[in-house]
């Protein structure tokens, strides 16, 4: 007689694995705590066998997640796998004491977030607030402008469209270092950086939804009379909002990367970007860990808020389906 298991046993020993594995993760890190020697070849392999352990796991109770609509709940195995890289990371820097000046721990970048939060959040109103989000406006609504007329003007489309593709390739780390130069090393310059960085892909996305609509759908409006912004309004627009958010979700992240690289070049004595360089070359990369940290949060939220709105005004759409 065979014996078969079900999901449900299949699951639990995915989660049993997962704190077999955590837990010799965690008891490595607990025991070698203020060691200030390397640890032995048997220990090493230990926090490798703990590691193995957390991805089958993973492996296992991920299957269970398939099928959840919940987003929340949903990113639990990726959740997961991001613990099991910061525990593994404790480990073994603490296994090798690899020293702090070189490569922190992630309960070292921790402690430090917490103790110049004060710091990093007003670095982050001068990047995020002031030099990031004012770009990205004026950027996204300029090349959907943009966008508008050369879509409705065909000696634009053809005189102005290709500039827009070459200029979008330049590399914004040659770009920067001459805006920071003639507009000053105040916010305003690297505002200007994320503008131009953000308008690009705004043309180019805007113009090919404004473009590519079907042309019964056109027939059928210009048989109706409807006027050039009728169709606009009822055709044209509907149809490019896809392209447009798309151009947007790729903004946010050129945004952060414009304004922080604009830093480098020169600021006023903050940002996150002049942080990072500044204690990198003091060889303080917990401090340089930590403005990274919430650099990434803000890009990340700042993501999900435009794909959020992309679901609440495209959920029409057939990637919604």
């Amino acid at each position: 007689m065979s014996l078969s298991y079900g999901p449900g046993a299949r699951y639990g020993s995915g989660w049993l694995l997962l704190g077999l594995g955590f837990g010799l993760l965690l008891w490595f890190i607990a025991a070698w705590w203020d060691m200030s020697e390397p640890a032995s070849g048997a220990q090493k392999l230990l926090i490798g066998l703990g590691f193995l352990l957390v991805v089958w796991g993973i492996a296992r109770v991920a299957q269970q997640f398939v099928n959840i609509t919940n987003p929340v709940i949903g990113f639990t195995p990726a959740a997961l796998t991001l613990l099991a890289v910061v525990v593994a990371a404790e480990a073994l820097l603490r296994a090798y004491q690899v020293p702090t000046g070189l490569i922190p721990t992630p309960s070292r970048v921790l402690s430090t977030l917490l103790e110049v939060r004060d710091v990093l959040l007003r670095d982050a109103y001068q990047t995020v607030v002031l030099e990031a989000m004012v770009g990205y406006l004026v950027g996204c609504s300029l090349g959907l402008l943009t966008a508008l007329l050369v879509s409705r003007y065909v000696f634009l489309e053809r005189g102005l469209l290709p500039y827009a593709t070459v200029f979008s390739s330049i590399p914004i780390v040659a770009l920067a270092p001459v805006l920071v130069k003639m507009i000053g090393m105040d916010w305003p310059s690297k505002a200007v950086i994320v503008a131009i960085t953000v308008f690009f892909p705004m043309v180019v996305n805007a113009f090919r939804g404004l473009t590519e609509v079907n042309p019964l759908s056109l027939d059928l409006m210009r048989s109706y009379a409807a006027s050039e912004v009728q169709q606009y309004r009822w055709l044209r627009l509907p149809n490019a909002l896809p392209f447009i958010f798309n151009a947007l979700k790729l903004g946010t992240t050129l945004a952060m990367i414009g304004a922080i690289v604009g830093e480098f070049f020169g600021a006023n004595g903050q940002g996150l970007g002049f942080r990072i360089q500044i204690e990198a070359g003091r060889f303080g990369f917990d401090i340089v860990w930590s403005a990274i940290i919430v650099a990434s949060i803000i890009g990340i939220a700042w993501y999900g808020l435009v794909a959020w709105l992309e679901r609440k005004f495209t959920g029409w759409h057939v990637s919604f389906r």
